[in-house]
């Protein structure tokens, strides 16, 4: 089941779904998706905001654009939907990808919706054109599916991956400005740090490590570790600059340069 969340509207997206056939771990089929505000209190929330319908088989990912006004959908019908999130109703349908749609992200500038599927590619949709049809643009170069992606503030594109590497992109040209290599499992969770000079990752190992690499150089800087043995299931930085890992036993946020 996805699941995402907006600070700057503080709503909550998340997948209703049942039991079914097709979906990546003989999991979930996706029925509906879940808008609500987000509260304190379970007690609280008021009835949330069901978004028609629409995906035909299992969604992967859900993110909201950086003004909270749009959300995107996809997964493993192949398809892209654009939700606005105040009327909930689809603003485009987005079909290229040729197989399962596993990750996806928004430009700083909410004019452009990145995308990562199993058929290795990154997808970037300029959503500046109009209905129905978005142009969009193909980055190629990983050799597997695309498991996680994250915008930098200065519109620079990481895209993380089951080949075990990391491309970070200029996707104002096409072109990868950068390659990171040296996770020993598949990419899981990536982010920038604020000023743009890191980016933290991490794996899918039981053995909680993340690395965090030097965006200019392509180097790891150095590998936090936690020691316990869990899957952390995402990184990111604090707006001072630290890094907080997300696992079953997660600790207080480090800071790389300590």
């Amino acid at each position: 089941m996805a699941r995402c969340c907006s600070q700057a509207q503080r709503m909550a997206a998340c997948i209703a779904g049942r039991p079914g056939v097709g979906s990546c771990c003989g999991g979930w089929v996706a029925t509906q998706m879940v808008l609500c505000p987000m509260s304190r209190h379970l007690s609280t929330f008021p009835d949330p905001g069901l978004v028609p319908a629409g995906h035909q088989r299992s969604v992967e990912t859900v993110s909201f654009s950086p003004d909270s006004r749009q959300l995107a959908s996809g997964g493993w019908d192949k398809r892209v939907m654009l939700w606005d999130v105040q009327s909930r109703q689809m603003l485009h349908l987005l079909v290229g990808h040729r197989d399962s749609i596993q990750s996806s992200d928004f430009s700083p500038t909410v004019n452009c919706l990145a995308t990562g599927s199993w058929d290795s590619t990154v997808r970037i949709w300029d959503l500046r054109t109009g209905t129905p049809a978005v142009s969009h643009q193909a980055l190629e170069g990983h050799s597997g599916n695309i498991s996680c992606l994250c915008y930098s503030a200065s519109g620079l594109l990481a895209s993380g991956s089951w080949d075990k590497t990391i491309h970070i992109w200029k996707p104002t040209t096409s072109s990868l400005f950068i390659q990171l290599k040296g996770h020993v499992t598949w990419v899981k969770s990536i982010a920038f740090s604020p000023n743009e000079l890191w980016l933290a990752s991490a794996g899918y190992s039981r053995m909680v490590t993340t690395p965090v690499w030097d965006c200019n150089t392509g180097k790891c800087l150095e590998t936090l570790k936690q020691g316990v043995l869990d899957v952390a299931h995402t990184c990111a930085f604090t707006p001072d600059g630290k890094i907080r890992q997300i696992s079953r036993t997660s600790k207080s946020p480090r800071d790389p340069q300590t």
